[in-house]
């Protein structure tokens, strides 16, 4: 089990067999940022910066390909995740987010295409995008950005946000009702 941040990176005990060892933890947990630090890590990242957020509770095609096309928009990726409170209140499901937010931000740190993770409690990540300022806010495709109080705010400041196109064919929602149907 590590610890970065005040955060549980990995929830799991980790055992080895005799003759093993334990080695260092993986340079990734090094993008894994407490919101408090999320500011001065996010300033020391090459601009543009990109920021998106959601829940990313059980990863899939759809999300990789969303996060490195979000990449392609800029030198630099930051991913704001609802804490498991946060995406309780999403409506979901009573049992979602099924990943921990620690296990979620470590899968999220291991993508090659993100920057830098951090995370969120309101309902919406408003306060953190105000604070942060990011160059480019992305969302997926089911948001109509011109609606969204984070787009005034970014474009406000002289920032630009964009939707990204779904990958048709891949949901969270849709996976989890496909595994509890068999």
């Amino acid at each position: 089990m590590y610890w970065r941040n005040g955060l549980q990176c990995c929830t799991k005990k980790s055992t080895s067999p005799p003759g093993y060892i334990l080695i260092t933890p993986p340079a990734f947990l090094k993008k894994i940022a407490a919101r408090e630090d999320a500011l001065a890590r996010m300033a020391a990242l090459p601009r543009p910066v990109v920021f998106t957020n959601g829940v990313f509770d059980v990863l899939h095609c759809g999300h990789a390909t969303y996060l490195a096309q979000a990449r392609q928009l800029g030198a630099s990726l930051v991913v704001a995740l609802n804490t498991d409170a946060s995406a309780r209140r999403l409506g979901k499901g009573p049992e979602r987010p099924l990943n921990h937010q620690a296990d979620r931000a470590v899968l999220m740190a291991a993508l090659e295409s993100v920057s830098l993770v951090t995370w969120f409690d309101e309902d919406t990540p408003l306060e953190l995008i105000t604070a942060l300022r990011p160059d480019v806010l992305v969302k997926g495709g089911d948001y109509n950005m011109d609606t969204l109080a984070e787009t005034a705010v970014v474009k406000a400041y002289g920032g630009r946000a964009q939707a990204i196109a779904f990958v048709d064919g891949y949901s969270t929602t849709a996976l989890v009702t496909k595994i509890r149907s068999t």
